[in-house]
Protein backbone atom coordinates (compact mmCIF):
# COMPACT_ATOMS: atom_id res chain seq x y z
CA UNK A 1 0.00 0.00 0.00
CA UNK A 2 2.76 2.46 1.27
CA UNK A 3 4.63 1.66 -2.24
CA UNK A 4 1.86 2.08 -4.90
CA UNK A 5 1.27 5.89 -2.65
CA UNK A 6 5.05 6.46 -3.25
CA UNK A 7 4.44 5.54 -7.14
CA UNK A 8 1.26 7.59 -7.49
CA UNK A 9 2.75 10.17 -5.82
CA UNK A 10 5.58 10.48 -8.16
CA UNK A 11 3.70 9.80 -11.40
CA UNK A 12 1.82 13.58 -10.08
CA UNK A 13 5.46 14.78 -9.42
CA UNK A 14 6.18 13.74 -12.96
CA UNK A 15 2.81 14.99 -14.55
CA UNK A 16 3.80 18.82 -12.37
CA UNK A 17 7.14 18.80 -13.72
CA UNK A 18 5.74 18.59 -17.36
CA UNK A 19 5.22 22.34 -18.53
CA UNK A 20 3.82 24.19 -21.38
CA UNK A 21 4.29 27.52 -21.40
CA UNK A 22 5.46 27.64 -17.91
CA UNK A 23 2.43 26.23 -16.40
CA UNK A 24 2.11 22.35 -15.34
CA UNK A 25 0.87 20.18 -17.98
CA UNK A 26 -2.47 19.30 -15.83
CA UNK A 27 -3.39 22.49 -15.30
CA UNK A 28 -2.50 23.99 -18.41
CA UNK A 29 -4.74 21.26 -20.25
CA UNK A 30 -7.65 22.02 -17.35
CA UNK A 31 -8.16 25.79 -18.35
CA UNK A 32 -7.68 24.78 -22.46
CA UNK A 33 -10.35 22.00 -22.22
CA UNK A 34 -12.98 24.88 -20.31
CA UNK A 35 -11.57 27.65 -23.12
CA UNK A 36 -12.41 25.20 -26.11
CA UNK A 37 -15.66 24.19 -24.82
CA UNK A 38 -16.39 28.09 -24.62
CA UNK A 39 -15.51 28.38 -27.89
CA UNK A 40 -17.42 25.32 -29.57
CA UNK A 41 -20.78 26.23 -27.17
CA UNK A 42 -20.20 30.09 -28.78
CA UNK A 43 -20.06 31.21 -24.95
CA UNK A 44 -16.66 32.59 -25.14
CA UNK A 45 -16.57 36.28 -24.45
CA UNK A 46 -16.80 38.12 -27.18
CA UNK A 47 -14.36 40.75 -25.70
CA UNK A 48 -10.15 40.85 -25.74
CA UNK A 49 -10.45 38.51 -22.44
CA UNK A 50 -12.23 36.06 -24.52
CA UNK A 51 -9.78 36.94 -27.28
CA UNK A 52 -6.80 36.48 -25.39
CA UNK A 53 -7.68 33.29 -23.56
CA UNK A 54 -8.54 31.08 -27.11
CA UNK A 55 -5.68 32.63 -29.03
CA UNK A 56 -3.35 31.96 -25.84
CA UNK A 57 -4.63 28.41 -25.80
CA UNK A 58 -4.51 27.63 -29.51
CA UNK A 59 -1.03 29.54 -29.59
CA UNK A 60 0.17 27.03 -26.69
CA UNK A 61 -1.23 24.01 -28.57
CA UNK A 62 -0.07 24.69 -32.12
CA UNK A 63 3.53 25.95 -31.02
CA UNK A 64 4.47 23.39 -28.46
CA UNK A 65 3.38 20.63 -30.91
CA UNK A 66 5.46 22.43 -33.93
CA UNK A 67 8.38 23.36 -31.75
CA UNK A 68 8.93 19.20 -31.62
CA UNK A 69 7.79 18.49 -34.98
CA UNK A 70 11.19 17.29 -36.71
CA UNK A 71 12.19 18.80 -39.94
CA UNK A 72 9.56 21.05 -39.20
CA UNK A 73 10.73 22.78 -36.61
CA UNK A 74 14.39 22.96 -38.27
CA UNK A 75 13.12 24.05 -41.86
CA UNK A 76 9.50 25.51 -41.99
CA UNK A 77 9.45 27.52 -39.00
CA UNK A 78 8.40 25.94 -35.84
CA UNK A 79 5.46 26.34 -33.32
CA UNK A 80 5.32 30.17 -35.14
CA UNK A 81 4.05 28.77 -38.46
CA UNK A 82 2.05 25.81 -37.33
CA UNK A 83 0.21 28.51 -35.19
CA UNK A 84 -0.69 30.71 -38.52
CA UNK A 85 -0.94 27.81 -40.53
CA UNK A 86 -3.27 26.07 -38.28
CA UNK A 87 -5.49 28.67 -37.42
CA UNK A 88 -5.81 29.00 -40.82
CA UNK A 89 -6.73 25.93 -41.66
CA UNK A 90 -9.39 25.26 -38.98
CA UNK A 91 -11.31 28.34 -40.09
CA UNK A 92 -11.01 27.09 -43.78
CA UNK A 93 -12.25 23.63 -42.64
CA UNK A 94 -15.36 25.05 -40.91
CA UNK A 95 -14.13 23.54 -37.35
CA UNK A 96 -13.94 27.09 -35.43
CA UNK A 97 -17.00 28.69 -34.60
CA UNK A 98 -18.08 31.86 -36.65
CA UNK A 99 -18.23 33.71 -33.54
CA UNK A 100 -15.16 32.61 -32.02
CA UNK A 101 -13.46 33.87 -35.59
CA UNK A 102 -15.15 37.32 -34.99
CA UNK A 103 -14.02 37.45 -31.48
CA UNK A 104 -10.22 36.87 -32.25
CA UNK A 105 -10.89 39.07 -35.90
CA UNK A 106 -12.51 41.81 -33.89
CA UNK A 107 -9.40 41.51 -31.35
CA UNK A 108 -6.41 41.71 -33.96
CA UNK A 109 -8.13 44.32 -36.65
CA UNK A 110 -10.50 46.49 -34.05
CA UNK A 111 -8.73 46.39 -30.92
CA UNK A 112 -5.44 46.64 -33.18
CA UNK A 113 -3.48 44.29 -30.87
CA UNK A 114 -1.25 43.70 -33.63
CA UNK A 115 0.04 47.71 -33.42
CA UNK A 116 0.95 47.01 -30.26
CA UNK A 117 2.99 44.01 -30.68
CA UNK A 118 4.70 45.88 -33.60
CA UNK A 119 5.31 49.17 -31.80
CA UNK A 120 7.00 47.10 -28.73
CA UNK A 121 9.38 45.22 -31.04
CA UNK A 122 10.20 48.49 -32.81
CA UNK A 123 11.08 50.42 -29.60
CA UNK A 124 12.80 47.93 -27.68
CA UNK A 125 14.72 46.44 -30.92
CA UNK A 126 16.03 49.95 -32.37
CA UNK A 127 16.98 51.31 -28.62
CA UNK A 128 19.02 48.49 -27.91
CA UNK A 129 20.98 49.45 -30.97
CA UNK A 130 24.61 51.25 -30.40
CA UNK A 131 23.78 54.47 -32.04
CA UNK A 132 26.68 54.89 -34.04
CA UNK A 133 26.11 51.30 -35.52
CA UNK A 134 22.29 52.39 -36.44
CA UNK A 135 23.48 55.56 -38.48
CA UNK A 136 25.78 53.31 -40.31
CA UNK A 137 23.15 50.77 -41.07
CA UNK A 138 19.99 53.72 -42.18
CA UNK A 139 22.65 54.64 -44.45
CA UNK A 140 23.03 51.65 -46.35
CA UNK A 141 19.84 49.99 -46.06
CA UNK A 142 17.75 51.41 -48.85
CA UNK A 143 20.61 50.85 -51.61
CA UNK A 144 20.15 47.07 -50.22
CA UNK A 145 16.23 47.16 -50.67
CA UNK A 146 17.04 48.66 -54.32
CA UNK A 147 19.30 45.85 -55.05
CA UNK A 148 16.81 42.96 -53.73
CA UNK A 149 14.41 44.17 -56.26
CA UNK A 150 16.88 44.28 -59.17
CA UNK A 151 17.53 40.96 -58.19
CA UNK A 152 13.69 39.82 -58.01
CA UNK A 153 13.44 41.46 -61.48
CA UNK A 154 16.27 39.23 -62.61
CA UNK A 155 15.62 35.83 -61.58
CA UNK A 156 11.74 36.55 -62.07
CA UNK A 157 12.61 36.81 -65.07
CA UNK A 158 14.49 33.73 -65.89
CA UNK A 159 11.26 32.15 -64.06
CA UNK A 160 9.38 33.45 -66.44
CA UNK A 161 11.22 32.48 -69.18
CA UNK A 162 11.58 28.35 -67.75
CA UNK A 163 7.43 28.44 -67.62
CA UNK A 164 6.48 30.45 -70.67
CA UNK A 165 5.52 34.00 -69.17
CA UNK A 166 6.88 36.99 -70.68
CA UNK A 167 9.29 39.21 -68.86
CA UNK A 168 6.43 42.19 -68.91
CA UNK A 169 3.85 40.24 -67.28
CA UNK A 170 6.59 38.49 -65.27
CA UNK A 171 7.71 42.24 -63.44
CA UNK A 172 4.44 43.78 -63.83
CA UNK A 173 2.13 41.28 -62.66
CA UNK A 174 3.86 39.15 -60.56
CA UNK A 175 7.44 41.55 -58.80
CA UNK A 176 5.81 44.71 -58.57
CA UNK A 177 2.49 43.03 -56.30
CA UNK A 178 5.16 40.69 -54.55
CA UNK A 179 8.16 43.16 -53.39
CA UNK A 180 5.54 46.00 -52.49
CA UNK A 181 5.45 45.84 -48.95
CA UNK A 182 2.18 43.52 -48.61
CA UNK A 183 -1.55 44.34 -49.42
CA UNK A 184 -3.24 47.96 -47.62
CA UNK A 185 -0.19 49.59 -48.11
CA UNK A 186 0.73 47.42 -51.23
CA UNK A 187 -1.06 45.99 -53.51
CA UNK A 188 -4.01 48.19 -53.14
CA UNK A 189 -2.42 51.68 -53.99
CA UNK A 190 -0.31 49.80 -56.79
CA UNK A 191 -3.50 48.54 -58.16
CA UNK A 192 -4.67 52.45 -58.66
CA UNK A 193 -1.57 53.13 -60.56
CA UNK A 194 -2.06 50.23 -62.35
CA UNK A 195 -5.70 51.62 -63.11
CA UNK A 196 -4.49 55.20 -64.06
CA UNK A 197 -1.73 54.08 -66.06
CA UNK A 198 -3.28 51.59 -67.95
CA UNK A 199 -7.30 52.31 -68.04
CA UNK A 200 -8.01 49.06 -66.94
CA UNK A 201 -9.77 48.15 -63.62
CA UNK A 202 -7.82 48.27 -60.90
CA UNK A 203 -9.60 44.55 -59.83
CA UNK A 204 -7.80 42.76 -62.96
CA UNK A 205 -4.39 43.56 -61.00
CA UNK A 206 -5.39 42.74 -57.44
CA UNK A 207 -7.32 39.24 -58.50
CA UNK A 208 -3.91 38.24 -59.56
CA UNK A 209 -1.85 40.13 -57.07
CA UNK A 210 -3.51 38.75 -53.85
CA UNK A 211 -2.76 35.18 -54.34
CA UNK A 212 0.35 35.83 -55.56
CA UNK A 213 1.80 37.71 -52.92
CA UNK A 214 0.31 34.79 -50.86
CA UNK A 215 2.60 32.34 -52.56
CA UNK A 216 5.54 34.47 -51.91
CA UNK A 217 4.22 34.72 -48.74
CA UNK A 218 4.83 31.35 -47.45
CA UNK A 219 8.46 30.59 -50.08
CA UNK A 220 9.60 33.64 -47.74
CA UNK A 221 8.89 32.02 -44.59
CA UNK A 222 10.59 28.53 -45.79
CA UNK A 223 13.43 30.27 -46.94
CA UNK A 224 13.52 32.16 -43.56
CA UNK A 225 13.83 29.28 -41.68
CA UNK A 226 16.44 27.65 -44.15
CA UNK A 227 18.40 31.17 -43.98
CA UNK A 228 18.64 29.82 -39.79
CA UNK A 229 19.68 26.55 -40.65
CA UNK A 230 22.51 27.82 -42.66
CA UNK A 231 23.16 30.62 -39.98
CA UNK A 232 23.67 27.61 -37.74
CA UNK A 233 26.10 25.55 -39.95
CA UNK A 234 28.11 28.61 -41.48
CA UNK A 235 28.49 31.00 -38.52
CA UNK A 236 30.32 33.65 -40.30
CA UNK A 237 26.91 34.70 -42.20
CA UNK A 238 24.85 35.39 -39.59
CA UNK A 239 25.16 38.10 -36.66
CA UNK A 240 22.59 36.15 -34.98
CA UNK A 241 20.20 38.96 -35.07
CA UNK A 242 22.34 41.90 -35.19
CA UNK A 243 22.34 43.33 -38.39
CA UNK A 244 25.62 44.98 -39.12
CA UNK A 245 29.17 43.51 -39.08
CA UNK A 246 30.72 46.08 -36.31
CA UNK A 247 34.31 44.13 -35.13
CA UNK A 248 36.06 46.92 -36.98
CA UNK A 249 34.56 49.93 -35.86
CA UNK A 250 34.92 51.66 -32.48
CA UNK A 251 30.89 52.30 -32.46
CA UNK A 252 30.61 51.24 -28.18
CA UNK A 253 28.29 52.77 -26.33
CA UNK A 254 29.73 53.06 -22.52
CA UNK A 255 28.28 49.88 -20.68
CA UNK A 256 25.48 50.84 -18.12
CA UNK A 257 24.68 48.05 -15.39
CA UNK A 258 21.00 48.83 -14.52
CA UNK A 259 18.61 46.44 -12.86
CA UNK A 260 15.27 46.89 -14.51
CA UNK A 261 12.00 46.86 -12.74
CA UNK A 262 8.59 47.35 -13.12
CA UNK A 263 9.07 50.92 -13.46
CA UNK A 264 11.35 50.62 -16.64
CA UNK A 265 8.56 48.15 -17.74
CA UNK A 266 5.79 51.12 -17.55
CA UNK A 267 8.02 53.13 -19.28
CA UNK A 268 8.87 50.89 -21.76
CA UNK A 269 5.22 50.31 -22.51
CA UNK A 270 4.63 54.26 -22.43
CA UNK A 271 7.40 55.15 -25.05
CA UNK A 272 6.27 52.66 -27.11
CA UNK A 273 2.66 54.01 -27.46
CA UNK A 274 3.98 57.70 -27.37
CA UNK A 275 6.23 57.06 -30.27
CA UNK A 276 3.46 55.03 -32.00
CA UNK A 277 0.91 57.73 -31.35
CA UNK A 278 3.33 60.78 -32.53
CA UNK A 279 4.18 58.77 -35.73
CA UNK A 280 -0.24 58.34 -36.33
CA UNK A 281 -0.08 62.60 -35.75
CA UNK A 282 2.13 62.90 -38.32
CA UNK A 283 1.62 60.25 -41.22
CA UNK A 284 -2.29 61.39 -40.64
CA UNK A 285 -2.42 65.08 -40.33
CA UNK A 286 1.05 67.03 -40.41
CA UNK A 287 3.32 65.13 -43.28
CA UNK A 288 0.73 62.24 -44.31
CA UNK A 289 3.16 62.08 -47.73
CA UNK A 290 6.45 62.76 -49.05
CA UNK A 291 6.72 63.71 -52.96
CA UNK A 292 3.07 62.55 -53.62
CA UNK A 293 4.15 59.00 -51.55
CA UNK A 294 2.27 58.16 -48.85
CA UNK A 295 4.32 57.66 -45.65
CA UNK A 296 2.97 54.79 -43.11
CA UNK A 297 2.61 55.24 -39.52
CA UNK A 298 5.33 52.59 -38.81
CA UNK A 299 7.70 54.40 -41.39
CA UNK A 300 7.87 57.44 -39.24
CA UNK A 301 7.54 55.36 -35.81
CA UNK A 302 11.07 53.65 -36.98
CA UNK A 303 12.46 57.16 -37.75
CA UNK A 304 11.34 58.69 -34.77
CA UNK A 305 12.76 56.00 -32.77
CA UNK A 306 15.80 55.98 -34.24
CA UNK A 307 16.42 59.67 -34.18
CA UNK A 308 15.39 59.75 -30.26
CA UNK A 309 18.25 56.87 -29.96
CA UNK A 310 21.11 58.23 -32.52
CA UNK A 311 20.81 61.71 -30.34
CA UNK A 312 20.51 60.00 -27.07
CA UNK A 313 17.76 60.90 -25.73
CA UNK A 314 16.24 58.27 -24.05
CA UNK A 315 17.99 57.39 -20.16
CA UNK A 316 19.86 54.54 -20.42
CA UNK A 317 17.76 52.63 -17.61
CA UNK A 318 14.65 53.30 -20.20
CA UNK A 319 16.26 51.85 -23.01
CA UNK A 320 16.63 48.65 -20.79
CA UNK A 321 12.99 48.85 -19.99
CA UNK A 322 11.83 49.00 -23.27
CA UNK A 323 14.74 45.95 -24.48
CA UNK A 324 12.84 44.20 -21.43
CA UNK A 325 9.41 44.83 -22.49
CA UNK A 326 10.00 43.72 -26.40
CA UNK A 327 11.73 40.28 -25.26
CA UNK A 328 8.53 39.73 -22.76
CA UNK A 329 6.14 40.66 -26.24
CA UNK A 330 8.35 38.49 -28.70
CA UNK A 331 8.77 35.60 -25.89
CA UNK A 332 5.69 35.25 -24.81
CA UNK A 333 2.57 36.33 -27.58
CA UNK A 334 4.64 35.67 -30.74
CA UNK A 335 2.35 32.71 -30.98
CA UNK A 336 -0.65 34.27 -29.83
CA UNK A 337 0.17 36.99 -32.56
CA UNK A 338 0.41 34.08 -35.31
CA UNK A 339 -3.37 32.65 -34.37
CA UNK A 340 -4.66 36.20 -34.75
CA UNK A 341 -2.81 36.49 -38.32
CA UNK A 342 -4.00 33.39 -39.26
CA UNK A 343 -7.48 33.67 -38.18
CA UNK A 344 -7.84 37.27 -39.10
CA UNK A 345 -5.99 38.08 -42.76
CA UNK A 346 -5.29 34.78 -44.27
CA UNK A 347 -7.28 32.98 -46.88
CA UNK A 348 -6.28 29.11 -47.21
CA UNK A 349 -8.56 28.46 -49.84
CA UNK A 350 -7.09 31.01 -51.41
CA UNK A 351 -3.77 30.40 -51.10
CA UNK A 352 -4.87 26.50 -52.65
CA UNK A 353 -6.50 28.36 -55.46
CA UNK A 354 -3.37 29.88 -56.71
CA UNK A 355 -1.24 27.06 -56.48
CA UNK A 356 -0.23 26.41 -60.03
CA UNK A 357 3.32 24.85 -61.08
CA UNK A 358 3.55 28.60 -63.02
CA UNK A 359 2.93 30.85 -59.78
CA UNK A 360 4.87 28.78 -57.70
CA UNK A 361 7.81 28.51 -59.64
CA UNK A 362 7.89 32.69 -60.55
CA UNK A 363 7.11 33.37 -56.99
CA UNK A 364 10.39 31.44 -55.64
CA UNK A 365 12.36 32.83 -57.76
CA UNK A 366 11.53 36.04 -57.19
CA UNK A 367 11.58 35.45 -53.82
CA UNK A 368 15.14 33.83 -53.98
CA UNK A 369 16.36 36.52 -56.43
CA UNK A 370 15.48 39.14 -53.52
CA UNK A 371 17.64 36.72 -51.16
CA UNK A 372 20.21 36.73 -53.23
CA UNK A 373 20.59 40.54 -54.25
CA UNK A 374 20.19 41.82 -51.01
CA UNK A 375 22.66 39.13 -48.90
CA UNK A 376 25.53 40.29 -51.65
CA UNK A 377 24.82 43.82 -51.71
CA UNK A 378 24.20 43.84 -47.57
CA UNK A 379 27.70 42.11 -47.36
CA UNK A 380 28.99 45.10 -49.38
CA UNK A 381 28.06 47.87 -47.43
CA UNK A 382 28.74 45.78 -43.81
CA UNK A 383 25.79 43.62 -43.11
CA UNK A 384 25.71 40.87 -41.97
CA UNK A 385 24.62 38.73 -45.53
CA UNK A 386 21.68 36.58 -43.15
CA UNK A 387 20.28 39.43 -41.85
CA UNK A 388 20.51 41.64 -44.97
CA UNK A 389 18.73 38.80 -46.71
CA UNK A 390 15.80 38.65 -44.20
CA UNK A 391 15.29 41.85 -43.66
CA UNK A 392 16.04 43.81 -47.02
CA UNK A 393 15.39 40.74 -49.35
CA UNK A 394 12.27 38.42 -47.80
CA UNK A 395 10.40 41.09 -45.63
CA UNK A 396 9.79 42.99 -48.56
CA UNK A 397 8.46 39.75 -50.59
CA UNK A 398 6.15 39.04 -48.20
CA UNK A 399 2.52 40.47 -47.00
CA UNK A 400 3.53 43.41 -45.14
CA UNK A 401 3.43 43.58 -41.03
CA UNK A 402 1.96 39.90 -40.72
CA UNK A 403 4.53 39.11 -43.37
CA UNK A 404 7.40 40.14 -41.47
CA UNK A 405 6.29 38.66 -38.14
CA UNK A 406 6.00 35.21 -39.94
CA UNK A 407 9.07 35.39 -41.41
CA UNK A 408 11.02 36.74 -38.30
CA UNK A 409 9.52 34.06 -36.40
CA UNK A 410 10.79 31.03 -38.54
CA UNK A 411 13.97 32.40 -38.95
CA UNK A 412 13.91 33.11 -35.37
CA UNK A 413 15.23 36.31 -35.04
CA UNK A 414 12.44 38.73 -33.80
CA UNK A 415 14.99 41.89 -33.00
CA UNK A 416 14.85 42.66 -36.93
CA UNK A 417 11.23 43.93 -36.70
CA UNK A 418 12.77 47.64 -36.95
CA UNK A 419 14.03 46.77 -40.22
CA UNK A 420 11.69 44.63 -41.31
CA UNK A 421 9.21 47.24 -41.05
CA UNK A 422 11.84 49.46 -42.78
CA UNK A 423 10.97 47.27 -45.88
CA UNK A 424 7.54 46.94 -45.78
CA UNK A 425 6.82 50.42 -44.93
CA UNK A 426 9.63 52.54 -46.81
CA UNK A 427 10.44 50.01 -49.48
CA UNK A 428 6.65 49.22 -50.05
CA UNK A 429 6.67 53.29 -50.77
CA UNK A 430 9.74 53.28 -52.45
CA UNK A 431 8.45 50.46 -54.75
CA UNK A 432 5.15 52.44 -55.32
CA UNK A 433 7.59 54.81 -57.13
CA UNK A 434 9.08 52.20 -58.92
CA UNK A 435 5.63 50.89 -60.51
CA UNK A 436 4.14 54.25 -61.59
CA UNK A 437 7.76 54.03 -63.63
CA UNK A 438 7.22 50.36 -64.88
CA UNK A 439 3.36 50.68 -65.39
CA UNK A 440 4.47 53.28 -67.42
CA UNK A 441 7.33 51.76 -69.81
CA UNK A 442 5.41 48.79 -70.19
CA UNK A 443 1.28 49.85 -70.90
Amino acid sequence: MVNQEKIQSKNAIGMNSLKVYGIPLPLFAFFAVAVIAASLTDVLPGNIVGALGITLVLGVIFGEIGDRIPIWNEYVGGGAILAFLGSAYLVYAGIMPEKTIDTISGFIESTNFLNLFISVLITGSILSVNRKLLVRALAGYIPTIIFGVLGAMILGTIGGLITGISPREVITMYVLPIMGGGTGAGALPMSEIYASTTGNDPSNFLSFAFPILTIANIVAIIVAALLNKLGEKRTELTGNGELVRSKNIDAQDAKVDVKVTNHELGAGLLLSTGFFILATLVSKKILPSIFGVQIHTFAYMVLFVSLFNALNLIPEELKQGAKKLQSFFSGRFLWVIMIGVGVAYTDLGEIIAALTVQNVIVAAFIVVGATIGTALFGYVVGFFPIESAITAGLCMANRGGSGDLAVLGAAKRMDLISWAQISSRLGGGIMLVIASIVFGLFY
